[in-house]
């Protein structure tokens, strides 16, 4: 049925009717030209006029709106529980069940499906749809691209006032959240209106963070637990640690008491592998390791002060900069400080004093990155000053292989989880390099311009396909990785490990050699000191006479260069008096 509505006004309410008609063109207005009215206008002979012969052309800017993606999720619970029954009691649902399977109905319909179900599940059990058919193959001999990168998303600090990204953490299950934290390290530079708050970003979305984290401090650094994914953990700038569970907001559940704090900035927070998931150890430039139980944070559960001098004071220690663990050495661990050195440490040591076991110097600064090898744990990297190095702990006194020294400060760096031959720098002018070992070892196989400002932090994915970099001005950077940098390639760890062994017996080599001329060194100053004692022994000269002897060699130097500036003169008049001779001879 077609419904009609129809609206009735009255004719006088459109106003005066109008009535049109048809009639030929009349002429209103016929203004003739006027002679005298030229005389008011002067005449231009020559007349410029300018002409494009080129088409006209403008220019339009158009940028299309961008479209703003929002995450949501939805927990489902199980249903279709008839109202008397409540599913959260036991035995009213084991009672409910049992009434169910007595059903006949419920027999019979069982029999109906189970006869449909079991042809797909036999389905299944024939054809594997998820079967790779190419895992046998080399996968070497796929790979034979360049080494290359390219930016895939850009995550921008929100607020007006930038921070540097100085800590980055990739979410452990699926790697599809990137967590950052922000702060301002440069001293007495943050303004009253910065913000405290980090995030948690979806790598599909740029436009928005996911979650918001709001420490009481700006955070340095920030990392994922391994075994919970739900869960972080934060050091922050006021020395405090930070535990968050992101099942219940922004807020930390757990922080740290100032008391039993760090003094400095904490810069390297790591989960340690426990059988609650929940312990952890930080490190900070007031010279102290803490270890912590992320269920109570009241205090820490162990400390070391990093004197090296063994007596455990906070006056000698040397800063914190840097921090490395290993799971498979679960009682090492190493530490990077801001005057250069490696610490090697050991947890389980019987004393305090024990449990700085050696030092590695090579550094003119902080040390900012260290990190061992993930194929060859006895073989680690650290970035300082201007240079990356690597080091083996059977060689002290030396890296075993190191970079040439870069125009722009070296900031952080990490190594491939699946390539041993190849690690990643970043530097303070934006630029990524990536360095592979076994190709060159003299410079970067690739450098990229990441961003205009310096880059600060470097983390990489576990697959090894994507890189995230932190910059100075809050923008974080992600990468993808070309297949020949995440693809292990044929025979590279027997050749990463040849190469590391060789560089090692070369070091162990030159450090021997070292060692034998400064002992013969110093056999040769203890043989001229005790030559002096015995020449001092039998003269035993008067300190009177000594006194006169050093007075008469200093005349006789003094008379010896009086005599040596004579004959000077003497030969800068005589060549004066020749020239002057050759000069009147010319003339004559």
């Amino acid at each position: 049925m077609e419904i009609v509505h129809v609206y009735v006004r009255r004719r006088g309410d459109f106003g005066r009717q109008s009535h049109f008609s048809d009639r030929p063109a009349e002429l209103l207005v016929d203004i003739g030209p006027d002679p005298p009215l030229a005389d008011g206008f002067i005449h231009r002979d020559p007349r410029d006029v300018a002409t494009q012969s080129a088409q006209e052309m403008s220019e339009h800017q158009v940028n299309t709106e961008r479209f703003e993606s929002e995450s949501r999720g939805i927990n489902h619970v199980e249903g279709g529980w008839p109202k008397d029954v409540n599913p959260q009691e036991m035995e009213q649902t084991i009672r409910f069940r049992k009434k169910v399977e007595k059903d006949e109905n419920y027999v019979t319909s069982v029999l109906q499906l189970g006869s449909v179900m079991e042809n797909c599940i036999k389905q299944n059990n024939a054809t594997d749809i998820y079967q790779d058919y190419s895992e046998d193959e080399e996968a070497a001999d796929e790979v034979q691209e360049p080494p290359a990168a390219k930016t895939v998303n850009v995550f921008r600090d929100p607020n007006e006032v930038k921070r540097t990204v100085t800590g980055l953490s990739w979410h452990p299950d699926g790697n599809r959240k990137l967590a950052g934290a922000y702060s301002c390290l440069e001293f007495q530079k943050a303004s009253k209106d910065m913000s405290f708050d980090s995030y948690i970003w979806d790598i599909e979305n740029p436009n928005r963070p996911e979650l918001t984290l709001k420490p009481v401090s700006p955070l340095v650094c920030l990392e994922y637990n391994p075994k919970d994914c739900h869960t972080l953990a934060g050091g922050c700038y006021n020395g405090q640690i930070a535990f968050w569970d992101t099942r219940r907001g922004s807020q930390p559940v757990e922080l740290s008491s100032v008391e039993q704090s760090h003094r400095d900035p904490v810069y390297k927070l790591i989960w340690m592998q426990s059988k609650t998931g929940t312990d952890a150890f930080s490190a900070s430039t007031d010279g102290q390791v803490l270890w912590w139980d992320m269920r109570r944070l009241s205090e820490p559960t162990e400390r070391l002060v990093l004197d090296l001098s063994r007596e455990g004071s906070l006056d000698a220690a040397l800063g914190a900069s840097a921090l490395e663990f290993e799971a498979t050495m679960p009682t090492k661990f190493m530490v990077g400080t801001e005057q250069g050195l490696v610490l090697s440490c050991n947890r389980k040591a019987k004393s305090p004093a024990e449990k700085i076991v050696c030092t590695f110097d090579g550094h003119h600064g902080p040390v900012y990155a260290l990190q061992r090898n993930p194929f060859f744990p006895k073989n680690f990297l650290t970035v300082g000053d201007w240079t990356a190095r690597i080091w083996s702990e059977d060689i002290k006194e030396s890296s075993i292989m190191w970079t040439r020294y870069q125009t722009s400060y070296l900031m952080d760096a990490c190594w491939s989880p699946v390539r041993p031959a190849v690690f990643f720098t970043v530097k303070m002018d934006g630029v990524l390099d990536v360095w592979d070992v076994l190709f060159k070892q003299n410079e970067p196989t690739l450098s990229i311009k990441v961003c205009d400002e310096g880059l600060y932090s470097l983390r990489l994915q576990e697959s090894g396909r994507l890189l995230a970099c932190g910059s100075r001005l809050g923008g974080a950077s992600l990468l993808e990785l070309g297949p020949s940098l995440s693809t292990l390639q044929r025979n590279e760890k027997s050749l990463v490990a040849a190469m590391f062994e060789r560089e090692t017996k070369r070091e162990k080599i030159l450090e021997a050699r070292q060692r034998e001329l400064r002992l013969k060194e110093r056999s040769r100053s203890e043989q001229s000191r005790e030559d002096d004692g015995a020449k001092e022994a039998d003269g035993q000269e008067d300190p009177e006479e000594l006194i006169a002897r050093a007075e008469a060699d200093f005349f006789s130097a003094i008379d010896a260069e009086i005599k040596r500036r004579q004959k000077e003169e003497d030969k800068h008049r005589e060549k004066d008096v020749c020239e002057e001779k050759e000069v009147r001879n010319g003339a004559e």
